[in-house]
């Protein structure tokens, strides 16, 4: 079979950056919504926070049934509804006037719009790529860095000139058209229009097995490997969402201007786009548990200067780190299910890994808003984050591979 000039697992890369930014970024940037709505409901910040909660726990629900049903049926049809999905749920946001719905919105048709579309955009991208797959991941994934760095400044903008309900009416229909129209382009495999995945022939030759070998779910989840892996990024998924919904209130709350505040988040977006592709790269060359180990190291230290920082210039420092940690974690995240358990089972693999994530993602704002109810202060929350970051480190060094007589690759521990 001829390869031809032209790669179409290139363009596969595209609309997976393209269809991470409309899904993930957009759904960040509930922090920048989050006082304009307290300001003209009144609810409390746990209230406010526990949509967003409960759109997580959606998220992961949503990833383990949709990784087994992209696994069967390809992902086109579905990310196809996931647009239309996303599109009716902002413009939703956009009618609300009661708690009960905010909660039926954002955490329930948001939550399914978006978590239908990580699982089948990752699994696919491992199926077009065994060389370079860290590194078209990363690009892929770095869409949701690209669109935190763009949109949190021109939702701020948009949100001062004609308020936050006809801010959620145009991203409803950018959202809708862009999602639903990327989504036609995705194939789900190679084979589909006549090619091999990026690298196989190396594959072949290095006698490293058939590219959909692996492990089942069940046997997955029969290993140790399996649920360190979900406790890791239990507690990522804890830290991360606790930080891009309340760093801007944060921010706020001890004195910097609103447009300012907004600018820290889009550096965590924009930072975070150097440590998707950065870590996709390395992962390569060190090995994912290394690379793990490094980003889980940058966040601790990004946190605890967070527990001190009192300045623009402090909170951008912060943001920097952080960004950077961020982006590569969830880079690795795909990496580590198919270097350790095969492609086989990737999606509902991949899917039950980020159901555990979701709920670490679900559980954060929550607790954060409730404590600062209960306090005035976020410091309490952000030693919670630093120390379940610590924990990861701890649970990432424990880390082997299952078994290296198995027909897969193995995570490299180097």
């Amino acid at each position: 079979m001829i390869r031809p000039k032209f790669f179409y697992g290139y363009f596969i890369v595209l609309v997976a950056f393209i269809l991470e930014m409309m899904s993930w970024a957009v759904l960040y940037t509930y922090g920048v919504f989050f006082k304009p709505m307290l300001a003209e409901f009144g609810w409390s910040r746990a209230v406010t926070s526990g949509a967003y909660s409960l759109c997580f726990i959606i998220t992961g629900i949503v990833a383990v049934v949709v990784g087994r049903l992209s696994d069967k049926f390809g992902p086109r049809a579905i990310l196809t509804l996931c647009g239309l999905l996303l599109g009716t749920g902002y413009f939703l946001m956009s009618q609300i006037s009661a708690v009960w719905q905010l909660y039926l919105v954002y955490g329930v048709i948001i939550g399914i719009g978006t978590g239908a579309v990580y699982t089948p955009l990752l699994s696919t991208l491992s199926r077009w790529f065994v060389k370079r797959r860290g590194l078209m991941t990363g690009i892929a994934v770095s869409g949701i860095g690209f669109g935190i760095l763009f949109l949190s400044p021109l939702v701020t903008l948009l949100i001062h000139s004609y308020g936050w309900r006809d801010s959620y009416r145009l991203m409803a229909l950018v959202v809708a058209v862009v999602t639903m129209l990327a989504a036609q382009f995705i194939k789900r495999d190679p084979a589909q229009i006549g090619l091999r995945p990026y690298g196989e022939d190396e594959l072949t030759v290095n006698d490293s097995g058939p590219i959909l070998s692996g492990f089942s779910a069940p046997r997955a989840m029969s290993t140790r490997q399996f649920w360190t892996i979900c406790a890791m990024f239990l507690c990522f998924g804890f830290t991360l969402q606790t930080i891009l919904v309340h760093i801007v209130s944060h921010a706020t709350d001890i004195g910097i201007a609103p447009t300012s505040a907004a600018t820290i988040l889009s550096t965590i977006g924009g930072v975070s786009i150097a440590g998707r592709l950065a870590l996709g790269t390395t992962s390569d060359r060190i090995g994912n548990k290394r690379a793990t180990i490094v980003c889980f190291s940058l966040l601790v230290l990004a946190i605890l200067w967070l527990l001190i920082a009192d300045r623009l210039w402090m909170f951008h420092l912060f943001a920097v780190i952080f960004g950077f940690a961020y982006g590569g974690l969830i880079s690795l995240t795909s990496l580590i299910v198919a270097e350790l358990f095969g492609l086989v089972s990737m999606g509902v693999i991949l899917g039950l890994v980020t159901f555990t994530y979701a709920i670490g993602e679900s559980v954060g704002p929550t607790l954060a808003g409730k404590i600062f109810d209960m306090t005035g202060s976020y410091q309490t929350v952000f030693v919670i984050s630093a120390a379940l970051g610590l924990g990861a480190i701890m649970l990432a060094t424990t880390l082997k591979p299952i078994n290296p007589g198995q027909q897969y690759p193995c995570l490299q521990v180097q």
